[in-house]
């Protein structure tokens, strides 16, 4: 039977790695300013300083851009959460303490930046925005299912990729060169997290295999995005998943495969304490391919009826 590791034994073993990860991040790591990506001379006063307020004639950003952009920054704002999470699963010495204070100081401009274009640009409603980052926060996030280091580095792990691909596709949506330039700077962040909490669990793998493996199927079978509790999430969502911004395909192909891949999971001897988890990750992983080639099924009905009423009412004018 495989000794389970305590998560002080964990945080011990695997602190050279978390050292040798945050020298690279911070190498590779560029230096940018939210400032920098905000058209400023597109700004004018609200009519509380004796201009006008918000209209939706006013917003250049579309219904999917307008919900992808609210999610996206709504996730980024409930830092406060994420950072105890991983401040409590981690540890504040050393070089743990060192990648919770940077990350979540990176993860602070996003939400500094995206509300800052927002507002000045007057892309969405600042009032409903500002109702729902109240709500939101005031809700918190906690991790769904087990708590520990492994779960964190694990659902990180997906979750920072998933982003990555959230905010890229966010920044094609919105069809506005600045908006896209901002929110590939974004990306380009959530993929250094990414290849850190990566590494960290590819290297928890090697030290506590059976532990981790049961971390990781835990996170997959239990995963949602941190967003999930915000206002109009399920509303938004489907407009995301609908309009390719982030569906259970991408989730699939371009998220959890990959990382997979890169832990050569299937490649891995775990031994018989394993092997009914190992068989559980592969089930689950086959289900979630069925999944997704019924959503793709649907949402191809729907564009394609939503196409044919276009035609009709075009056609009747």
């Amino acid at each position: 039977m495989t000794r389970v590791m305590t998560q002080l034994e964990l945080l011990r073993e695997l602190e050279p790695v978390a050292e040798a990860n945050v020298n690279r991040h911070l190498s590779m790591a560029r230096d940018w300013h939210p400032h920098d990506y905000v058209p400023w001379d597109e700004g004018r006063n609200f009519a509380a300083m004796g201009g006008e307020d918000w209209d939706p004639e006013q917003s250049r950003l579309g219904e999917v851009a307008k919900a992808a952009m609210i999610t996206n920054l709504l996730t980024e704002d409930n830092l406060p959460s994420y950072h105890r999470e991983i401040a409590e699963n981690f540890s504040r010495d050393g070089a743990w303490g060192t990648w919770v204070g940077r990350w979540t100081a990176e993860e602070n401009r996003h939400g500094i930046v995206m509300r800052d274009y927002l507002v000045v640009t007057r892309g969405v409603d600042p009032v409903a925005l500002e109702n729902a980052r109240m709500e939101h926060m005031t809700n918190g996030f906690y991790s769904p299912g087990d708590t520990g280091m492994l779960h964190s580095v694990a659902y990180v792990t997906f979750q920072e990729l998933a982003t990555r691909v959230s905010h890229r596709n966010t920044g094609k949506a919105c069809d506005e060169p600045i908006a896209d330039k901002m929110l590939q700077r974004i990306a380009a962040d959530e993929n250094l997290h990414m290849i850190f909490y990566r590494n960290i669990c590819e290297a928890a793998l090697d030290v506590a295999p059976v532990q981790t493996l049961q971390a990781i199927t835990q996170v997959l079978k239990n995963f949602q995005m941190p967003g999930a509790g915000m206002p109009n999430f399920r509303r938004n969502g489907v407009l995301m998943a609908k309009h390719g911004i982030y569906d259970l395909r991408q989730h699939l192909d371009e998220v959890v495969q990959p990382v997979l891949r890169k832990w050569n999971i299937f490649e891995r001897d775990f031994g018989a304490d394993g092997a009914e988890t190992l068989d559980e990750l592969g089930t689950f992983l086959e289900e979630l391919e069925r999944q997704a080639v019924k959503f793709e099924e649907m949402r191809d009905r729907s564009l394609a009826r939503e196409a044919a009423r276009r035609e009709r009412a075009e056609a009747a004018v």
